[in-house]
């Protein structure tokens, strides 16, 4: 048996959001504030059936205009309910655990549901109480004076809000029900008129006894406190907290008549009994392998009067062995990423045996949640740790038939999705602004099974080629190349200023592969720039003139023109080779179509693209002017387009370094093509023009146009555009 599904509503800025969870591990990304560790905090409050763990502002801020409706007595208005849906697997051999929830004698699906509902008591006794309340408030203040200027004093609760602010815990309760598969479509939404089954007190169990029967929930957050510092209550140290595993879960002192005569006799036959009592631990510990060659070894000493050492949390520390002839040193000459990697995996096995050794029965389901394992740790242990840990608890062999673990990590590394691939991650999507704000998760398994080959496979590949951090950012951008990828920081700081307080994922795509991303970043809906070249190509032979074109210089041979072969933008007939061009935005083939398309025709709106919206940008067509004479060129890559918005500029003998430099050419026109066939040229190095970038004073050369207004438009789309200093110094005047 397993959680298969949850459904959360109501609950902070999870207003409405449906979670499957893999049956080993999950994993959540997501933006910062986008629910991922709400989910934990819910699943604790609602398994758990503590009122005191909720509080006014638990509840959905989109839904507080509920409450202001009830309170007005709008038709059909009612207070918002806080609400979880748990849907277990089920298989024959589990029939007997979930009898309580069986809908009725003829199910035969695959999944038992319960609703854990933290609903109003009685809604209507509700709001007459608060009435009673507020008219009482203010017949005792009626009394007093206010002054001319001022409005009459409202004594709170003032609101129906504002009486639950303070008496949430009291008018609402805890309310379940058992769900009908049947009654649910595979969007896990129930048919219409369909109203779950109330689970009422029957033979002493109550529905929270039935909940807590099946399932355990565990938490290790993120806040670990592994400071060496031995003063304050938040100090955790990592010997005090082996200390405490030992006494919970280890052979006891009373049981263990050897080790009490030893403890009597001598501190090195106590020594020897901490190493034999803590070898499996110790063992399993040694299996996520610390990276490098002169690792420490782990080894438990004795640190007190041996008599007293198995009662007090002090009585054993951890020592790092140097060397086999016995040199140590205590635990707090190691690194924070070490001592941490130890604490999580103790406090998972120490939270394992926990619910093995639960007196009554014991619930078969075990779900871990673990917040940011990747604190402290570097990129390998990061890896190491997520392939590692579940064969750590499957080593714990006292689990019965049928009983199972499942861990859910949410995390920010992107070396962690490095190893585990697409199909265990739920991607938190964050919707809406203000009071209105929510969240989304997104099933990377659908994403998966959905999309075909080569993209796929292509798309995971890159993901560990790359460790795609594009699941953490507020957008992506989707650039051409390195040289893109190394200017654009630069470019960023001169063009749109305000994207430097998001946090962006710049990714490197190439023209022929862009397309490939299309599914990935249409399924996570998340805003994106993609800047990218015209890669205009000579196109296939016009077959109705072909006959009769005579080719100049004789037979023509030499002149023929290659299809595919690479050409300036103006070349007639020419068409681009870049496939986000052709198959995306803006779907448009031979070169001259992408130049003369309107801005709707590059960009899709958030509506259109399911939630963040997309733009493309590519080299448009920009006037040349110098000495006297003026044309119109497109530049087919970023570096002829770089040297078209500034020639003047890139022409310099300053700037040679740039290899952007044409030396005497006859005109404009020749300046032109001379650009372009340097630039692609086989011992031009782009590189090489990069780099010479970055070291040239920004303010002396201009963003490229068409990249200008990618970034503004991102700019703007995200709302985080900078007024300049001279608009704001004419407001402040």
């Amino acid at each position: 048996m397993h959680l298969s599904k949850i459904r959360l509503r109501n609950y902070r800025r999870l207003a409405d959001v449906k979670i499957d969870l893999d049956s080993e591990i999950s994993i959540f990304v997501g933006a910062n504030n986008s629910g991922k560790t709400s989910v934990a905090h819910a699943l604790h409050f609602f398994i758990g059936g503590a009122r005191d763990r909720v509080s006014f502002h638990d509840i959905s801020a989109c839904r507080w205009s509920d409450i202001d409706a009830f309170e007005a007595g709008q038709a059909d208005a009612a207070l918002p309910v806080l609400s979880l849906d748990l849907w277990f697997g089920v298989e024959q051999a589990d029939l007997h655990r979930v009898i309580d929830l069986l809908p009725n004698l003829e199910w035969q699906g695959a999944m038992v549901g319960v609703r854990i509902a933290f609903a109003p008591r009685n809604e209507d006794e509700t709001l007459t109480r608060f009435q009673e309340l507020h008219a009482q408030a203010q017949e005792a203040v009626a009394d007093l004076e206010t002054p001319e200027d001022e409005e009459p004093y409202v004594a709170p609760p003032r609101t129906l809000r504002e009486y639950l602010e303070d008496e949430l815990q009291r008018e609402y309760e805890f309310k379940y029900f058992v769900l009908d598969e049947a009654q649910f479509n595979e969007e896990l939404e129930p048919n219409e008129g369909y109203e779950p089954q109330e689970l009422l007190r029957d033979q002493g169990r109550t529905g929270k006894d039935i909940v807590n029967s099946l399932i355990k929930v565990d938490f290790l957050y993120a806040q670990r406190h592994l400071s060496d510092s031995e003063g304050g209550s938040r100090a955790e140290e990592l010997s005090r907290h082996l200390s405490r595993y030992y006494q919970r879960n280890l052979q006891r002192h009373g049981d263990d008549y050897n080790a009490i005569r030893a403890l009597a006799d001598s501190e090195i036959l106590l020594n020897q009994h901490l190493e034999q009592v803590f070898a499996d631990t110790l063992q399993q510990l040694a299996r996520l392998g610390y990276p490098g060659l002169t690792n420490p070894r782990l080894m438990i000493k004795s640190a007190l009067n041996p008599a007293t050492v198995m009662n007090s949390q002090d009585g054993a520390h951890v020592h790092y062995a140097l060397n086999d002839e016995g040199l140590t040193l205590p635990d707090k000459n190691n690194g924070l990423g070490f001592k941490n990697l130890i604490y999580m995996v103790v406090e998972l096995l120490d939270l394992h045996a926990q619910w093995l050794a639960t007196e009554e029965k014991c619930p078969p389901l075990h779900l871990v949640f673990v917040e940011e394992p990747e604190a402290h740790l570097h990129a390998q242990l990061q890896q190491v740790f997520v392939n590692k840990v579940l064969e750590i608890l499957a080593a714990e062999d006292d689990a019965p038939d049928g009983f199972h673990t499942q861990l859910a990590l949410t995390t920010h590394s992107p070396h962690i999705l490095y190893e585990r691939g697409f199909q265990p991650i739920r991607y938190f999507r964050r919707e809406g602004k203000g009071i209105a704000q929510a969240s989304k998760v997104l099933n990377l398994s659908e994403f998966y099974r959905t999309t075909a080959n080569p993209s796929r496979d292509f798309l995971e590949r890159y993901l560990k080629l790359t460790h795609c951090d594009v699941f953490f950012a507020d957008a992506a951008v989707l650039v051409e190349g390195n040289v893109e990828r190394l200017v654009m920081p630069q470019m960023i700081a001169k063009a749109a200023p305000g994207l430097r307080s998001c946090y962006l994922s710049v990714l490197e795509i190439g023209g022929a592969y862009a397309h490939l991303f299309r599914t990935l970043i249409e399924f996570i809906g998340i805003t994106t720039l993609v800047v990218t070249d015209l890669d205009s190509a000579n196109g296939p032979a016009d077959e109705e003139n072909e006959d009769d074109a005579e080719p100049a210089g004789g037979d023509g041979e030499e002149n023929e023109v290659a299809p595919g072969s690479t050409c300036t933008p103006e070349t007639p007939n020419a068409v681009t080779s870049n496939q986000m061009l052709a198959q995306w935005l803006p779907g448009r083939h031979r070169i001259d179509e992408p130049l003369s398309v309107e801005d709707c025709c590059k960009e899709l709106p958030a509506d259109l693209s399911r939630t963040g919206a997309i733009r493309v940008c590519y080299p448009g067509t920009v006037t040349l002017e110098r000495n006297g004479s003026q044309i119109e060129r497109a530049g087919r890559t970023l570096e002829v387009a770089f040297a078209f918005d500034n020639l003047d500029w890139t022409q310099q003998a300053a700037n040679r370094e740039l290899k952007l430099r044409v030396r005497t050419p006859q005109n404009l026109e020749d300046l032109a093509e001379k650009l372009h066939n340097k630039v692609h040229s086989s011992n031009y190095k782009k590189t090489d023009f990069a780099l010479g970038l970055l070291a040239k004073d920004p303010d002396a050369w201009n963003v490229p146009h068409y990249i200008l207004e990618g970034l503004q438009w991102l700019e703007a789309t995200l709302g985080v555009a900078e007024e300049d200093e001279e608009q704001q110094q004419g407001d402040a005047a």
